[in-house]
C-alpha cells in the first residue's frame, strides 16, 4: 500500500493522481484505465476521469493501493 500526500489542495482528480503517482506513464494512459473499468476509488469502479479523490480515499488498480492522506 502506498500513500499520496495531498498538500494544499481539497481533492485532486483521478487521472492526476494515476499519473502523479506512477501508476500510468501519462494523463492517456490514467484515463484509458478509467474507461476500461480498471480503477477503484473506495473499492467501487470509478467511470470519472476527473473524480474529484480527497483526504481518506483508497484508489486500486491491480495489486496496487494508494492512500490519500494529509
Amino acid at each position: 500500500m502506498e500513500t499520496f500526500q495531498l498538500e494544499g489542495h481539497e481533492f485532486i482528480h483521478l487521472n492526476q493522481l494515476l499519473k502523479l503517482t506512477g501508476i500510468a506513464d501519462s494523463g492517456g494512459d490514467a484515463n484509458q484505465l478509467i474507461l476500461d473499468g480498471e480503477v477503484l476509488v473506495n473499492k467501487q469502479t470509478a467511470t470519472e476521469k476527473r473524480k474529484k479523490i480527497r483526504v481518506g480515499d483508497q484508489v486500486q488498480i491491480g495489486d496496487i493501493t494508494v492512500v490519500v492522506e494529509l
